[in-house]
């Protein structure tokens, strides 16, 4: 098996492991890198997902780097444009070169003697196999699994005669002009297939089995277009993050603090869109408070148009069983569809299912305790890139691959070969020693759910705690200090 040696190996070139070329080339210009993708193209979630209307679901001023300004009109910005920025991200500062696709990582081990972890590599297109060795490991994966989402079992699925077309594979002809389309699911995949579908079908109906909390807001930032027209694209491009990233943090401080005041603000937006012919009590008032879990936005109410306008139609129930031409519910009644969109979740998988050894002994990923969201107690050299939940992705990106770029620069200017954060160490420190571990996602949504037993904790206090929050994490992870008491080094 041939080896090949670098400083930093990146798993992942979608957003995250694009960013993270792009601050080691601006930070870290004497460490050698690659990018390693499994798949044949970059852009990760962007590149996989092509089903109808596939768009942010929060806004591009967050949601780009925070290095290269959003320039385009629209700011809930669609995959097309995301995967153009991208790329052109990527070619700008020189990454797109140092992208290797269609190399599929099967194993990480990190060799205490060596102070390095050992890659073993997949090539998909030839099933040649190889090694890396580097000296820091930064995993951009994601957090869900890319071959499969989440289907539950349906009695008389296999017996449906229609076209059933899975948002994680969508058929490339699919033609579903004319047609009676049934959109199961209320997340932010359904709401953005059902107004999209709804333009060409004969009718789209969304099955949901509980509701969802929906936010409309504009496709066009007003205030942003005046910024941009007043000011230089990048002084405009930071005042508009800051007021986004700071609005979304607001808005979700205030559910937490008032829901009831939120939920009504929600209801009402909701009964004001749809008009009198959708019972909004029924499909738009979720049993959960907000925020416990991700509410959904919706550029210009695009889903509440439809709905209004009578091209889609919303009902809230449970599917007893398939049948040859379409659901029987659980009231007695039937809804007919030509097509079927189970759009039913996510499978979460952490490091999309790599395995951990440290010495050849296998790390649980469900063993994992959290540090700053990004790095875990005992895991030397590591870090992952997760983004928030309350906020766009690429903010938290932004601040992990910032940090890892200080981190490493430290570690040359000290000679140090290892560094790793331990609860073990910080008890020395301060009383860390009856800290309690919890779910490191504090969503009570049923991706999360099912995956509890699979996925790293965080602790009650930080920094083993996952804030969830910008402004607390730009203060302690962007100014704040390698040397923490609780970050070894060696």
């Amino acid at each position: 098996m041939s080896s090949e040696e670098l400083d930093v190996l990146v798993i992942g070139a979608g957003v995250s492991g694009i960013g993270a070329g792009c601050h080691l080339t601006m930070k870290n210009p004497g460490h050698s890198f690659a990018i390693l993708e499994r798949r044949p193209a970059m852009g990760g979630t962007w590149d996989l997902f092509r089903y109808p209307g596939v768009r942010s679901d929060s806004d591009m001023y967050t949601f780009g780097y925070n290095f290269r300004p959003w320039t385009e009109r629209k700011d809930i910005a669609d995959a097309k444009d995301i995967l153009k920025y991208l790329s052109e991200t990527a070619a700008e500062y020189g990454v797109d070169k140092k992208i290797r696709y269609q190399q599929s990582v099967t194993g990480a081990n990190w060799s205490s003697s060596k102070k390095r972890w050992l890659i073993s590599v997949s090539r998909e297109d030839t099933g040649e196999t190889y090694q890396i060795s580097c000296r820091f490991l930064i995993t951009c994966t994601g957090y869900y699994d890319y071959e499969q989402g989440y289907l539950p079992e349906f009695e008389g699925y296999d017996g449906f005669k229609g076209t059933i077309a899975h948002p994680q594979h969508w058929p490339e002809d699919l033609d579903y002009t004319d047609k009676k389309v049934l959109v199961i699911g209320s997340g932010a995949t359904a709401i953005t297939i059902v107004p999209s579908m709804a333009k060409t079908a004969e009718h789209v109906t969304m099955l949901q089995r509980s509701p969802t909390y929906i936010f409309s807001r504009p496709a066009i930032d007003g205030i942003a277009v005046w910024l941009n027209r007043l000011l230089p694209d990048k002084l405009a491009y930071k005042l508009l993050r800051a007021k986004n990233a700071l609005l979304s943090l607001f808005i979700f401080t205030l559910s937490q603090r008032k829901p009831e005041k939120v939920r009504k603000f929600l209801r009402d937006m909701a009964a004001e869109s749809v008009g009198p012919d959708v019972d909004v009590d029924v499909h738009f008032n979720p049993s959960y408070k907000p925020w416990d879990q991700r509410m959904c936005l919706i550029p210009d109410g695009d889903l509440f148009a439809a709905l209004r306008a009578g091209s889609a139609s919303i009902v809230t129930d449970q599917i007893d069983r398939f049948t040859p031409h379409g659901v029987f519910l659980k009231s007695g009644e039937s809804i007919a569809a030509d097509i079927i969109v189970p759009a039913t979740g996510l499978k979460v998988q952490f490091l999309s299912g790599i395995e951990l050894r440290m010495d050849d002994q296998v790390v649980p990923h469900k063993e994992l305790l959290n540090y700053r969201g990004m790095m875990f107690n005992n895991l030397p050299n590591f870090a992952t890139v997760f983004g928030y939940t309350n906020a766009s992705w690429t903010l938290k990106a932004d601040l992990t691959c910032d940090y890892v770029c200080r981190l490493l620069n430290h570690m040359e200017k000290h000679q140090y070969q290892v560094a790793m954060p331990s609860v073990d160490h910080s008890v020395k420190h301060s009383q860390f020693d009856d800290m309690t571990r919890e779910p490191i996602v504090n969503l009570s949504s049923g991706y999360i759910q099912r995956a509890l037993n699979d996925i790293p904790k965080q602790g009650s206090r930080a920094p083993w705690r996952n804030h969830d929050n910008f402004i607390k994490d730009m203060f302690s992870i962007r100014y704040g200090k390698i040397e923490d008491g609780v970050m070894t080094f060696d």
